[in-house]
């Protein structure tokens, strides 16, 4: 009888796993359909992100308004971006937001899916550096040594790329920029989550109603509206169909990422993430980018980035549970 809920569980697990492996790669194909010159042919990467935010704070404000009738059907925390304190609170982290997403996609207009992981892999680089920076939290040696096998990895990676004669030297500028904001917002979101009472959805709901209107002077300044209103399929229905597909695999992915941190652990995300790169290198690899010859060398980059960003996660774990036996009493103290 006792394992039936354990079967229970493991089921729940590799379905949440596998529903997240599935988004996140599908998130990362339609992107690449609607920012490539080949199926979608718009030049207006900042029009496509900006769509993105906006139906995700369709449904984020749908959500919110559905769970005020329904809150045992439809939970979602109260809360409104129209509030002067909540504007001057989220407003910088909506700032990093804009910059991430938006230099995340410029990086994968630009670049191929299978080298996209290799050109946002400085994350945890960055991670390390401005934790140091800005929070004055000293690293191990053994993660400096993880977070050079990553730089390595990279480097080789880049190298690779050059001799295939596939390197995009923009598109690895935004995956460089986009892992900076990637790190500054994970930082600066520790700050804002007591203030929205660590609510993940809230923090979703402000990040893209800002980043909405954000990006509305970026996109004037860039003249994507110009491309956009002389766009020859603006009417046609396939392509907004298309767009409503990324924003929704836009708004998916920050649900099920969340989803399973909460079935799982935060190290299960960070390893199931890994992985899911991973496949995701191998399936652009193999199907989407089959006609380009992939050297030995450059599938050792993957490797080491890879390797690198497993072991990092590893040994910050072993670090936490260190920590956590040296703060926790001892059972004399439990007596007195």
């Amino acid at each position: 009888m006792a394992q039936k809920p354990l079967l229970a569980k493991y089921v729940q697990i590799t379905g949440v796993v596998a529903l997240y492996w599935v988004v996140s790669i599908t998130t990362v194909f339609v992107n690449k359909a609607l920012l490539s010159q080949q199926v979608v042919n718009l030049d207006a990467p900042l029009f496509v992100t900006w769509y993105q935010c906006l139906v995700s704070s369709f449904i984020c404000f749908s959500m919110s308004t559905m769970s005020k009738m329904c809150p045992s059907i439809i939970p979602f925390p109260e809360g409104s971006p129209l509030r002067y304190e909540v504007f001057r609170k989220i407003l910088p982290l909506s700032l990093l937001f804009t910059g991430m997403i938006a230099f995340n996609n410029l990086c994968l207009k630009y670049v191929g899916v299978a080298f996209y992981y290799i050109g946002r892999s400085l994350t945890t680089v960055f991670n390390v550096i401005l934790s140091y920076a800005v929070l004055g939290q000293h690293t191990s040696r053994p993660s400096v040594i993880c977070c050079a096998a990553i730089v390595s990895g990279f480097w080789l990676g880049v190298d690779q790329e050059k001799v295939a004669g596939s390197l995009s030297t923009l598109g690895t500028l935004f995956g460089v920029l986009g892992s900076l904001s990637l790190s500054m917002y994970s930082i600066y979101m520790k700050k804002v989550m007591p203030f929205v009472d660590n609510q993940i959805w809230l923090i979703s709901y402000y990040n893209n109603v800002y980043s909405s209107i954000i990006f509305i002077p970026l996109m004037l300044m860039s003249n994507e509206l110009y491309e956009v209103m002389n766009y020859e399929r603006l009417w046609d229905l396939k392509f907004w169909m298309l767009m409503s597909g990324g924003g929704l695999c836009g708004f998916s992915i920050g649900y099920v990422t969340a989803l399973q941190i909460k079935v799982t652990s935060p190290l299960t995300h960070n390893i199931s993430g890994t992985a899911k790169a991973c496949a995701q290198t191998v399936l652009a690899a193999a199907w989407l980018e089959g006609g380009i010859q992939r050297s030995a060398l450059w599938w050792l980059s993957n490797v080491v980035v890879l390797g690198g960003s497993a072991a990092y996660t590893r040994v910050r774990q072993i670090e936490m549970e260190k920590s956590h036996e040296v703060l926790k009493p001892s059972k004399k103290q439990d007596y007195i």
